[in-house]
């Protein structure tokens, strides 16, 4: 059983690879039905067979199903003919623009949108009107009107500064009673307490602090999305508000850590492939390591963690990752030596989860509670076991291994207020509701932190 931070855990569903599915899984288990000798002497509908696939997924998104908008829609409108009008229903969520200096919402971008489907046979059952204020019940029955949707079928999805606040907003409208009713589905009353206790903690924070992301691709923050969520709901499992600093790591390389990183609660250094910018992320490490700021260390931010320790600690001065310097007399971050003659750079890849035996008495397992974990990866180099001897004795801790003992999964420097590195991406497995162990206890020393040196 996973521990739950946050009181109810009634609206938690885990996804499995089965809940989506995409073009090529649909077009590979397609195509395997005609190596089988099943789809002989048959004309196929592709889009047919496509929908066929769908109805297996429990739960499919198929707006994920195509890159093709039309082949979208057209595999959607079969979808429902094959399942059948009472087992699903179709959402539709338009744009209702406020005009400012006309004072008054438009309909017609709705309408339109509204028209072109119903022209491809697709009428939506609900109509999720996305706009910057509460829509009035005129404007609630004039889209109703020229929609042919039911008045009680058309919702207000307002503007919110806080997109956990959304699943409250709609339960206000009304929106999860009328898809129970239109499916014609019983069940009790909804439990949104979690949801508001985010909300609340969302808003009315008992203390703000600052987290530096170190990182390559700073310029498009929405490249660490999952990771800046992550943060988000470990700074709700502190009643805390997380700032984030994104910081270029070339940035550091040119003028030194300390004209970025200063002021900073924590630090993290996020994942990432190539050369670019990673002397900054190492210089991000040391200049964590030598001032207790907290720090976290995810994938690449791990193993810059443990190049950091070689070169200043252990004096492994040229140590690196053989990814970044092949030549280097100290790989203390290289390939598998099964890996090292792959040409194909998918098939040295480690994808998914993994299992992960965490040591106690160590941030690790202060934060999971128990030994046995599993973490999803991705990622193709490793902690170099040949120099595991030399970086211990110096200090470095290796608090989580894979089962076998081969890999090194989590190092860690007890003598700090807070220091991980991880070679997995714990990000993908956070909640708000369910904040990630580790983001919870990264943000719990980021407090602590800032309480100490304000």
């Amino acid at each position: 059983m996973q521990k739950h931070l946050l009181l109810d855990t009634n609206i938690l569903v885990y996804l499995t690879a089965h809940h989506s599915v995409f073009r090529t899984a649909a077009q590979e288990a397609v195509k395997q039905e005609i190596r089988k000798g099943t789809k002989l002497y048959v004309t196929m509908q592709i889009l047919r067979e496509y929908a066929k696939v769908m109805t297996g997924a429990k739960g499919s998104q198929t707006g994920q199903f195509y890159s093709n908008i039309t082949t979208t829609l057209e595999a959607i409108r079969q979808f429902r003919n094959e399942v059948g009008r009472q087992n699903a229903i179709f959402i539709h969520l338009t744009w209702v623009p406020f005009i400012k200096t006309a004072g008054e919402v438009k309909t017609k971008p709705t309408q339109h949108s509204v028209k072109a489907l119903r022209e491809i046979g697709i009428q939506p059952d609900i109509l999720l009107c996305r706009t910057e204020n509460v829509l009035s019940e005129d404007i609630k029955a004039k889209i109703a009107l020229f929609c042919n949707v039911e008045v009680s079928c058309v919702f207000t999805a307002r503007d919110v500064s806080c997109i956990y606040e959304v699943p409250l907003v709609y339960s206000r409208e009304g929106l999860d009673a009328k898809i129970i009713e239109l499916l014609n589905m019983w069940t009790g009353q909804p439990k949104l307490q979690a949801w508001e206790n985010v909300v609340e903690r969302f808003h009315h924070p008992q203390q703000e602090v600052t987290v530096a992301v170190a990182g390559k691709y700073v310029h498009l923050t929405d490249s660490y999305k999952s990771l800046n969520e992550a943060l988000v709901h470990g700074g709700i499992a502190n009643h805390c508000r997380v700032r984030l600093k994104f910081v270029d790591t070339e940035k550091i390389e040119e003028e030194g850590a300390a004209c970025y990183l200063e002021g900073a609660d924590g630090i993290l250094v996020p994942g990432g492939f190539g050369n670019r910018g990673i002397e900054g992320m190492v210089s991000a490490v040391r200049y964590a390591r030598e001032n207790s700021i907290p720090y976290f260390g995810i994938c690449l931010g791990m193993q810059m963690a443990v190049i950091e320790y070689a070169r200043n600690v252990c004096g492994m001065e040229t140590a690196n990752s053989s990814e970044f310097d092949p030549k280097t007399a100290y790989p203390v971050i290289d390939l598998l030596p099964e890996q090292r003659h792959v040409r194909n750079k998918g098939a040295s890849m480690r994808l998914g989860a993994c299992p992960c035996a965490v040591e106690k008495d160590s941030f690790a397992f202060d934060a999971y509670g128990r030994k046995d974990i599993s973490e999803r990866h991705r990622h193709r180099y490793e902690f170099n076991n040949d120099f595991k001897k030399a970086l211990t004795q110096k200090g470095l801790r290796i608090t989580g291994v894979s089962p076998d003992g081969r890999l090194a999964e989590i190092v860690e420097i007890k003598e700090h207020p807070w220091f991980l590195g991880c070679q997995f991406h714990p990000e993908f497995k956070s909640r708000p509701v369910e904040p990630h162990p580790l983001f919870s206890k990264f943000i719990e020393a980021v407090c602590r932190y800032a309480k100490t040196s304000s």
